[in-house]
């Protein structure tokens, strides 16, 4: 058993730290100097993922027969337009304009890893260009695809990468730049605040790329802050008293980015992935004016249909049980910010 109690605390010395001292000491470690959530330490045990694997699955005739996919809009013609605008290119892959900064969060164009993708990338990727700032929220393979880093850097050289403590290195391999900086929890990126300004948050998530690296580099979640809109992107995240205290700092969030997907089973997933009604909890808790879903429908990654999330968001809202808009969009549908 992993003894998964903070001994120490660490952060980027280089930026600035958001929450004074006496709130906030760093983003903790355990004795072996690994990264465990600072509210839910995770481990994963593959007992566990035995477990997952090996016990019925009550949506398994539901998924044989399911022909749902999600609708994928191919129009670029915003990549080439001076609007804000916010677009979903798939599972936590979204293009932003924002103030005039233009940004993209967890690039995954094709496949990630071994897993198969259900639903087509709206553009080419090789016409995604103009990056300013790309946000990399944890090193998981479908958040941290080594092919499309590969094509972000070779058509945006001049990029600056946004990304949590110890990812300098993974980073550098798949891009070659040297324009990295790396956060911990509560840390605010150096950037031109007169345009835009972006923070490195919690998640209640975990982190591994190989069989020994569990949780040696952090995960987590951003605001971004331009324009006089505040976006939330929650990167991979469970449900957790970070999200509201998200809203307590920030408390004018204009759009929020959340997972909804790769939910069921709960007991398992739970730990690290967020339900849709859960995600509806947090985005009420951060009195964010906006619901954006994500993290469902390109990738089929647990227990329940790739549809099932937003059945059950429109469940919940033909209900009421939604306060503000819930914006379900199409894969490269053009939300404008502006």
């Amino acid at each position: 058993m992993e003894n998964l109690v903070p001994v120490s605390y660490t952060s980027n010395p280089a930026l600035l730290t958001i929450l004074p001292v006496e709130k906030w000491k760093g983003t903790p470690l355990d004795a072996k100097g690994r990264f465990i959530n600072h509210e839910f330490p995770f481990w994963p045990y593959l007992k566990d993922v035995l477990k997952w694997q090996t016990e019925h699955n009550p949506y398994k005739e539901i998924k044989k027969q399911e022909r749902w996919h999600l609708p994928v809009r191919k129009d670029n013609s915003f990549l080439t337009s001076s609007d804000d605008v916010i677009v979903w290119l798939g599972h936590a892959t979204f293009f932003i304009r924002i103030n005039g900064v233009t940004l993209l969060t967890d690039p995954v164009f094709g496949n990630a890893g071994p897993v198969k993708r259900k639903a087509a990338l709206p553009v080419a990727a090789l016409d995604i260009k103009g990056l300013d700032y790309v946000l990399i929220s944890h090193n998981h393979r479908d958040h941290c695809d080594k092919p499309s880093l590969k094509i972000v850097a070779s058509q945006n050289p001049q990029t600056t990468y946004l990304t949590g403590l110890r990812m300098k290195g993974l980073l550098q391999d798949f891009t070659k730049s040297t324009q990295i900086q790396e956060a911990g929890w509560y840390q605010q990126y150096i950037t031109d605040n007169s345009k835009i300004k972006i923070y490195y948050l919690p998640s209640r998530h975990w982190a591994r790329r190989g069989l020994t690296d569990t949780n040696t580099q952090l995960w987590g979640a951003y605001i971004i802050e331009a324009g006089g809109k505040t976006i939330y992107f929650s990167g991979d995240t469970g449900y957790g008293n970070h999200l509201k205290q998200v809203g307590e700092l920030f408390p004018q969030i204009d759009y929020c980015i959340i997972g909804v997907g790769a939910f069921a089973p709960r007991w398992f997933m739970g730990s690290n992935h967020i339900a849709p009604d859960d995600a509806v909890k947090g985005f009420h808790e951060m009195s964010a004016k906006n619901m954006i879903p994500m993290h469902y429908g390109t990738f089929d990654l647990s227990d329940e249909p790739l549809s099932e999330p937003q059945r059950m968001l429109i469940d919940l809202k033909e209900k009421g049980q939604i306060n503000g808009e819930l914006k379900l969009l199409d894969i490269g549908e053009v939300l404008s910010i502006g």
